[in-house]
């Protein structure tokens, strides 16, 4: 009996000494690594979500990716909306820094984006709050890349970034 009760104990010091190496290191990967998110809303169909309401696509998104600001015209990102910093919103680079954009709806027809700023939009333009709404983003507010949809899995895939030909940059700084 007593060797029973040895063997319990052991198992719960063992079991409290794997949780407190384990909490850390998955705190870690996902705040620095990656993580996964689910997609709400209709600002970016027909990308993600495109059957609406009825299910919601859920995508990988990869913090290492973009650890040093480094982004593409195209890609999918995630940060911290402009207007609400307790949300997260999931965009489409559109223009980099020093790019020339015309935009859609904003308080100036044509912006050059900043130094240290994208220009982000949804491809629902009719559904979106985006750098229409709010003008150019900081890349300070940037968390993470979409890199792939992992559910449904009728929809598994890698997202590419695609830039719809229609808002290509204007002019490219040199």
């Amino acid at each position: 009996m007593a060797q029973a009760q040895g063997l319990g104990k052991r198992y719960v010091k063992a079991f409290f000494k794997g949780f407190f190496v384990a909490v850390p290191i998955t705190v870690t990967f996902l705040d620095r690594v990656a993580c996964v998110a689910r997609v709400e809303g209709a600002s970016m169909q027909p990308s993600l979500n495109p059957g609406g309401r009825q299910a919601s696509d859920v995508v990988l998104l990869n913090h290492w990716s973009i650890r040093n600001y480094d982004v593409q015209r195209g890609d999918i990102v995630s940060l911290v909306s402009p207007r609400n910093p307790e949300q997260k919103i999931i965009k489409r680079v559109i223009a980099l820094e020093g790019d020339i954009i015309k935009t859609i709806g904003y308080k100036k027809k044509y912006v050059k984006v900043p130094h240290g700023h994208i220009w982000v939009e949804g491809d629902h333009h009719g559904h979106s709050f985006d750098s229409n709404a709010f003008g150019p983003v900081s890349l300070g507010l940037l968390h993470a890349r979409a890199t792939h949809i992992l559910w449904p899995p009728q929809r598994w895939q890698k997202l590419q970034p695609v830039l719809p030909p229609e808002r290509k940059p204007l002019q490219r700084e040199q």
